[in-house]
Parts: structure tokens; sequence; C-alpha cells
């Protein structure tokens, strides 16, 4: 994984920890040991998902940037996929409150991609470099690997 890449995901990922922690407490006050599972199941599905998507970006932007989109499209669909397969294995459970559980996994998804557009923003990244500066960085890397 690239720095700037990891910078992103710490980014997102630091401030979506401290909303689960909130709502493990508040989870807890409100439903006792069900809710902080409900709070911490939410807060694991999601930083899990964003955090293993990010990583399989990454990844593929690193070896093979052509592929980018079909990959996004794919670890879009699997999250969608897996999200679904999680919500009807924990449809009649008891062991963890429902409600906490949505509440703290739509509280964990608008906190991180809200985190992640602002780490995004401050990273300063380049989308598209020009073909001159492309080749200079190719040289300056290729050395640095010496």
């Amino acid at each position: 994984m690239q720095e700037h890449d990891a910078r992103t995901l710490r980014g997102a990922a630091l401030p979506t920890a401290v909303v689960g922690v909130v709502a493990l407490i508040a989870g807890f006050a409100i439903s006792g040991t069900q809710g902080l599972y409900g709070a911490l199941f939410g807060t694991l599905l999601v930083i899990g998902a964003f955090a293993v998507s990010a990583f399989v970006i990454s990844w593929t932007g690193g070896r093979r940037p052509e592929l980018l989109l079909p990959v996004a499209f794919l670890v879009y669909t699997t999250k969608f996929a897996i999200l679904m397969v999680a919500l009807m294995f924990f449809r009649d459970t008891t062991a963890l409150d429902k409600d906490v559980f949505g509440w703290t996994a739509l509280a964990c998804v608008l906190v991180w991609l809200a985190a992640h557009a602002v780490a995004v923003k401050r990273s300063r990244q380049p989308t598209i470099v020009p073909a001159d500066e492309e080749g200079e960085k190719t040289a300056e890397d290729s050395e640095a690997h010496r």
C-alpha cells in the first residue's frame, strides 16, 4: 500500500473508530450487553469492509491501474453481498440489539465517507500526472530503490 493510501485509510478509520467507541458506550447504556454487541458488530463490519476494499483498490492501482474501475465495482458488489448475507444470518438473533447495530453501522458509514473525503482532499495526490513529470518520477524512484 502506498503511503498516501495508508494516510487516507488512517484518516478515515480513526474517526470511525472513535464513533464506534461512542456507540459502544451508548449501546451498553441503552440495551446492556446486547447493545454493546450490536454496536461492536456494526463498527467492526463497517471498518472491516471499508478497510479491505481500500486495501484491494490500492493494491490494484499500484499493479494494474487500468483495472481500477472493474475492481472497484467488484469490491462494491462483494461488500454489498457480504452485508446482505450478514444481515440475513443475524435476522432472528437475540444476541445483539438490531436497532443499535443499525444506527451504529449507519453512523460509522457516514463518518467513514466524510473522513475519507477530507483525507483525500488533504492528501493533494494528483489524479493525472503529466508525461514529462512521470518520467522524472520513475528515474527518481529507480535511484531511490538502488
